[in-house]
């Protein structure tokens, strides 16, 4: 296919060319033979004044044959550059075609490796680029694809074959049908059934299909809200959470049980990496047309090299910690998936280990004539 592709654009170009010469030369020669010989005798007569036939012919003969060989030669350099041309676009054109489709079909086949030269500064050489960017693209969802399986089976495993294990014990008598052991299944089907859903959830916001119910919210309300839902557990671990909402904190276009979800999963996460006595800040204020809210705290904090994947599915920076705390590592990646969703940015930034973490959000505020746009945008 690929040389029947190159042999056909070479081919066209060629005859294409061939045509373009072959029509001159015939223009031509019709003209020197139909107009170019009643030209000649007229200035041979104004020159010479009267011609003898037998000299006419001459003459006449002598301009025919000049002519043709002068239309021959022409036609020869013409067809030779015509050879030249082709085979020079042939390599600068065709050449960089045929690497994009070899390297197309390898892509096809799942070889996300491929690249194509990209050499000069044309419009094929930006070809060859976005090309390129593309492949890289592919491979990098490819390689987030392969690892979202190879995580998910991994975290599936645990919990099944704890619920395996308990299931034979309890066939065979090993175990005793009790409440601990009952409790044992149950706790681990309900970590199942967390993993399933969370993966569901931030599969849909990141294709972009959560439905998102958005309206004016007042976001220093909602930010109390979830401080005080959260209260009691950073009570149980004695660790002190605390609020700082700027006064006139502005509405924000939202659905608010996302977001709320959303500040419920940082400050879990928070809590969970944060040692007793430690303290927990949350902060709301608006910079323009922006609402920032900071969950920052003085625990773990985060290595540099860990910051920039913290919010993707299944990472963690100390596995057997979060998987033994019950996390089932995706919440952050869910925090990213709606907060995009609600078109603002969410971002993570630590001194490093042992100095605490800050994450923060940032979301459009409310602004009363886009309302209604900003909906549709939501729900499309």
């Amino acid at each position: 296919m690929r040389k029947r592709l190159s042999g056909s654009l070479s081919a066209k170009l060629l005859a294409g060319l061939l045509l373009v010469v072959l029509t001159g030369a015939l223009t031509l020669l019709l003209v020197a033979l139909l107009v170019g010989p009643g030209i000649f005798r007229t200035h041979v007569r104004d020159a010479l004044g009267y011609v003898p036939p037998d000299v006419g012919r001459h003459l006449d003969m002598a301009f025919h044959t000049a002519t043709l060989i002068s239309l021959g030669v022409a036609v020869g350099a013409s067809v030779a550059v015509a050879l030249a041309l082709s085979w020079i676009v042939s390599t600068r054109i065709v050449r960089p075609v045929r690497d994009l489709a070899s390297a197309a079909q390898r892509i096809a086949h799942g070889a996300h490796t491929a690249r194509v030269p990209a050499r000069g500064t044309d419009e094929l050489a930006e070809l060859a680029g976005a090309f390129n960017e593309m492949a890289a693209s592919l491979e990098h969802a490819e390689q987030i694809r392969s690892q979202l399986l190879a995580d998910v089976a991994h975290e599936l495993r645990t919990p099944l074959a704890t619920v395996e294990s308990y299931v034979e014990a309890l066939a065979d008598g090993v175990l005793d049908a009790d409440d601990e052991n009952w409790g044992v299944i149950r706790s681990e089907t309900s970590r199942l059934n967390r993993l399933v859903d969370d993966l569901q959830k931030v599969s849909r916001a990141q294709a972009h299909q959560l439905d998102l119910h958005v309206a004016p919210v007042a976001a220093g309300e909602l930010v109390s809200d979830a401080v005080k839902a959260a209260q009691p557990a950073y009570t149980s671990k004695r660790v002190d959470l605390e609020a700082h909402i700027e006064p006139g904190v502005p509405e924000i276009e939202a659905d608010s049980e996302r977001i709320a979800e959303v500040l419920a999963n940082l400050l879990t996460n928070a809590l969970r990496h944060t040692p007793p006595r430690g303290i927990v800040e949350v902060s709301a204020y608006q910079r323009a047309d922006r609402l920032v809210i900071a969950v920052a705290d003085n625990g773990e904090g985060i290595a540099p090299e860990h910051l920039d994947r913290v919010f993707e599915r299944f990472y963690r920076v100390d596995p057997a910690r979060s998987r033994a705390s019950g996390g089932t590592g995706i919440g952050l990646a869910i925090v990213r998936a709606i907060v995009e969703a609600h078109g603002g940015t969410v971002t993570a930034t630590s001194p490093g280990t042992g100095s605490g973490t800050t994450v923060t959000l940032l979301l459009p505020v409310h602004l009363p004539d886009s309302s209604p746009a900003v909906d549709a945008r939501r729900r499309n």
